[in-house]
C-alpha cells in the first residue's frame, strides 16, 4: 500500500521506537502527528522532519487522544493510521516494586492505550477505514519472574487487539499490534542492571527494527492484516 501523503499519528514520539517510527513513515512520505510530554523535544523534531504537527501532553490525560485525531484533521485534513507507542516498565519482586508506580504504568499502558484505540477507531469507522497499530511486547506473549504487573499490561493489549480486530473485519479497519523483545532503549537507561546483560544479549533490538517492521504492516495491500508481529534479537530464547 503506497504511504505517501498518508497522515500517521505517533504517540510517545520523542525517543526509542516512537521516535524511529517517526523517522521511518516520514521517509516514506507520511504527514505525521507526533505526540509525547517533553513539548521542546517535539518542536525540533517536527521541524528537522517537515510536515509534522505535534501535540504535548500525558497521555494518561483523557483529552489528549482526541486532539492527536483533531490535530491530524486540522492540519492535514485526514487521519489514516495510529502507531499507539507510550508506555513504560515497572518490574520487581512482589517485596520490592513501587505499587504507586507499577499502578501509574497500568494507567499508560493499558488505560491510556486503550482510550487511544478507542478514540481512533471511532474516527476510523466515520471515514470508513484505517490502521491501528499498538505496540505490545514479547511479554504479552509469555511471562518472566518479577515482570508480572508489565505483562498483565500487555496481555491486556492483546486481547483488546484481537477482539476489535475480529469486530472490525470487513470493515476496512485494521487492529493490529507489533511485539518486540528487548529493545534498546531510554526505558533502561536507570536500571542498575541493564536486561542485556541480565540475559547475557550481545545484540538486542534496535529502534529501527521495529520502525522497520510497523512500516511493513502498513505497507500491505488493503486486503491482509497482519495481527501481530513478534520481533526478536536472533539471540532470544523465548
Amino acid at each position: 500500500m503506497e504511504l505517501k501523503d498518508k497522515v500517521a499519528a505517533v504517540t510517545g514520539a520523542t525517543s526509542g521506537i516512537g521516535l524511529a517510527v517517526a523517522h521511518n513513515l516520514r521517509s516514506a512520505g507520511m504527514k505525521l502527528v507526533l505526540t509525547g510530554r517533553r513539548e521542546e523535544r517535539l518542536k525540533k523534531i517536527a521541524a528537522e522532519l517537515g510536515q509534522t504537527a505535534y501535540v504535548a501532553g500525558d497521555m494518561t490525560d483523557p483529552a489528549v487522544p482526541g486532539r492527536i485525531v483533531q490535530k491530524a484533521l486540522s492540519e492535514f485534513g485526514r487521519c489514516d493510521a495510529v502507531i499507539n507507542n507510550a508506555g513504560t516498565i515497572e518490574m520487581g519482586s512482589v517485596e520490592e516494586i513501587d505499587i504507586d508506580r507499577m499502578c501509574e504504568m497500568v494507567r499508560l499502558n493499558t488505560e491510556a492505550a486503550f482510550r487511544m484505540i478507542y478514540v481512533a477507531l471511532r474516527h476510523f469507522r466515520s471515514v470508513g477505514g484505517g490502521d491501528m497499530i499498538t505496540t505490545s511486547s514479547v511479554l504479552g506473549k509469555t511471562v518472566r519472574p518479577r515482570f508480572g504487573a508489565y505483562a498483565g499490561t500487555k496481555y491486556a493489549i492483546e486481547g483488546l487487539c484481537e477482539g476489535l480486530r475480529k469486530e472490525m473485519a470487513g470493515t476496512g479497519i485494521r487492529v493490529m499490534a507489533v511485539q518486540p523483545g528487548l529493545v534498546m532503549t531510554e526505558l533502561h537507561d536507570d536500571w542498575e542492571v541493564h536486561p542485556k546483560d541480565a540475559q547475557g544479549m550481545k545484540t538486542p533490538l534496535q529502534p529501527e527494527d521495529i520502525a522497520r517492521s510497523v512500516r511493513f504492516m502498513l505497507e500491505q495491500p488493503d486486503h491482509v492484516v497482519i495481527p501481530q508481529l513478534m520481533v526478536l534479537p536472533a539471540e532470544a530464547e523465548i
